[in-house]
């Protein structure tokens, strides 16, 4: 609920019409959606202008419009219009108005993989225990942030949102906007390199977000990252900062891992047992992160294990699925360097009777270093896999480099996109149970295709 001056006072807008004592019942930015005594902020978006979608909105009884253009000849009865300088800024500005409002504590997620994984961790977690709100899937941009923040309200105990980026400031904005205490970093890797340049540029950015901490202003970082071990030494802003890694002296330690069918047993602190429902390794560093956050928050370590044992891992994150009787590990949502260097570990580490075989999609959002990397993709494919298939243009070079390693280029297949790849995998590769079968590839090549009857 919010008055119409709140909203002004928020948004720094111009009140066009209506009357500045009214009430809102909510906020909107779907005019499909939208409720009667909702405000609907239009947004303009690339491919959509809320604009457009103003008059909709009045008809289905919106209390409020804020929008950056507003022609109105003669007021609408019940319709406040306020106009903005920027609608998208103001949808941030509402929310971080909102989150003021309280005084619940706010976990914030980035890195360059794992985030949605482990922001789903912790919630799941800290469920066990509090009322725990989160933003939806991977809504962790400048809108979907705020909409996930708006939703905050007085019963909620926690917050846990994830932070997403590809371009600078980004980070910065949305931490501007949710105000965190904790800040979560999974790991730097190459990802987005076409904005952020190099390695040095992702860490800038994802580090912005423990330099705005709000207090008491915990971090949690991967002490086996080279760059964010650099900080657990560097104290540079007032705090506390924990550091979690395998088989170290961080603060929350793995040791002792099994593999135990298709799941990971581990010790943490070498004294509490642990157990997770997944095939990759590096997931561990996700639970340390949750164990981390849950024992700020007082939960005990049989309390988190328990939670942690039954967590099921979101859909396209090396998920094991079968299709009919062939073994398939979906981790299709998306891919950078370090997040397929990870898949192909564990592609490695898997036992089986036959084959195992991979199918690569492009890369993207690599900038100069595309082609290096999809070149040594190859070369790391080649020393795992018994047959290769890739989707598009750059992979066609992971494939190029996969036969000058020694790999047979009778195994090796080129393809245009997923549709096609999935021709090759069910017609000339046929695999049967013995076989196992790896899909990835960033989120634009929709490898899941590969999937489909």
């Amino acid at each position: 609920m919010f008055k119409i001056n709140e909203l002004l006072k928020a948004t720094a807008g111009v009140l066009v019409c209506g009357e500045i004592n009214a009430s809102a019942k909510g906020i909107s930015i779907d005019s499909r959606t939208i409720k009667p005594g909702e405000v609907f902020v239009a947004i303009k978006g690339d491919n959509f202008d809320g604009h457009n979608f103003i008059g909709r909105a009045v008809k289905k009884k919106a209390s409020c419009i804020i929008a950056q253009t507003i022609n109105r000849k003669q007021p609408v009865k019940g319709v406040a219009f306020i106009k903005v300088a920027d609608s998208v800024k103001a949808l941030g500005d509402i929310a971080r108005f909102n989150r003021e409002r309280f005084n619940t504590p706010v976990i914030a997620v980035t890195g360059s993989s794992g985030k949605t994984t482990l922001k789903e961790m912790i919630f799941r977690v800290l469920s066990g225990k509090f009322k725990v709100l989160k933003n939806i899937g991977t809504e962790n941009n400048h809108i979907g942030l705020p909409m996930a923040l708006l939703n905050l309200d007085k019963s909620h105990d926690l917050a846990v949102l994830e932070i997403g980026t590809n371009h600078f400031g980004e980070v910065g904005y949305l931490a501007g906007v949710c105000l965190p205490n904790i800040g979560v970093i999974t790991n730097i890797g190459q990802a987005h390199l076409e904005h952020f340049g190099n390695l040095n540029g992702v860490f800038k950015e994802k580090y912005t977000l423990i330099k705005l901490l709000k207090n008491p202003g915990i971090a949690v970082l991967n002490s086996d990252d080279g760059l964010l071990n650099k900080q657990l030494a560097i104290k540079k802003k007032p705090g506390l900062i924990l550091g979690l890694g395998i088989d170290n002296r961080a603060d929350f330690s793995a040791s002792g891992i099994k593999n135990l069918s298709g799941k990971l047993e581990f010790l943490v602190n070498k004294k509490y047992r642990f157990t997770l429902k997944t095939l990759g390794y590096y997931n561990i560093y996700n639970a340390l992160a949750a164990i981390a956050v849950a024992r700020v928050f007082g939960m005990s370590y049989d309390e988190i294990s328990r939670r942690l044992q039954s967590f099921d891992f979101p859909q396209g994150r090396l998920k094991a699925r079968k299709l009919g009787n062939i073994r398939f590990i979906d981790d299709t949502y998306n891919s950078n360097p370090l997040s397929l260097k990870q898949a192909l570990e564990v592609l490695a580490n898997l036992k089986v009777k036959g084959r195992k075989i991979f199918v690569m999609g492009d890369m993207l959002e690599l900038g100069k270093y595309r082609e290096l990397f999809h070149r040594q993709a190859g070369r790391q494919a080649a020393s795992v896999c018994d047959a290769f298939i890739t989707v598009g243009g750059l992979s066609r070079l992971s494939a190029q480099s996969a036969r000058d390693s020694g790999f047979s280029a009778r195994n090796i297949f080129s393809c245009e996109d997923s549709r096609q790849a999935r021709e090759v995998l069910f017609g000339k590769l046929s695999p049967d149970k013995d076989d196992v079968v790896l899909v990835k590839g960033s989120r634009r090549m929709h490898m899941e295709e590969v999937f489909k009857a």
